[in-house]
């Protein structure tokens, strides 16, 4: 009956005592998620769809939306060869197009007269393709604009800090003594 008693008042005890430890302290410390980078919180999805606009809308505004304003006279000088050169070549062909037909016409007062026909026609056909390249190069500009801005507002939401690097290194090999060149890959956890 004495070990009953004494289990029960030493369970009681047992049951007791941690009800004590449950009062709370006043000095309580917050810790800060390390992990958490602050500019997580900055991510805006639509970011991208928006530097894609933009530049659709006008090429390079994409860029100066994403704060790359280096990038603007690059879109520029790009459309503006272009466009120069579709100019020029179609001015040239309209120049060997009407010599030709002057000349089928019967005339030979054009400024071109010190060609043949076989040679204003290949010139024709230079010309022309070279205004239709540079047709192709502006379409391709304007699309690289719009595109370059979409994936320059995607990788301004990564965070890149010291914790993942690459770096070039000079290894020496000891069989032939040798330097070999290397990436060293580094990820700090």
């Amino acid at each position: 009956m004495k070990n009953r008693i004494f289990i029960i008042i030493l369970l009681l005890l047992c049951g007791i005592i941690p009800l004590f430890a449950q009062n709370q302290k006043e000095d309580l410390q917050v810790i800060n998620d390390s992990l958490k980078d602050k500019k997580t919180d900055d991510i805006n999805p639509l970011s991208p769809a928006k530097a894609a606009f933009y530049s659709a809308i006008l090429p390079g505004l994409g860029q100066a939306y994403n704060k790359k304003y280096w990038k603007i006279p690059l879109v520029y000088g790009g459309l503006g060869i272009a466009v120069y050169s579709y100019m020029d070549s179609d001015t040239k062909y309209q120049q060997f197009r009407d010599a030709y037909k002057t000349r089928l016409e019967g005339r030979t007062d054009d400024d071109l007269s010190y060609l043949s026909n076989d040679r204003l026609i290949s010139g024709q056909k230079f010309y022309q393709r070279n205004r239709d390249l540079s047709t192709f190069f502006i379409i391709g500009i304007y699309v690289l604009n719009i595109i370059d801005a979409n994936v320059d507002a995607h990788l301004l939401q990564f965070n890149v800090n010291d914790k993942l690097s690459i770096a070039p290194d000079i290894l020496n090999n000891d069989l032939n003594y040798q330097k070999n060149i290397a990436l060293t890959l580094s990820l700090k956890l």
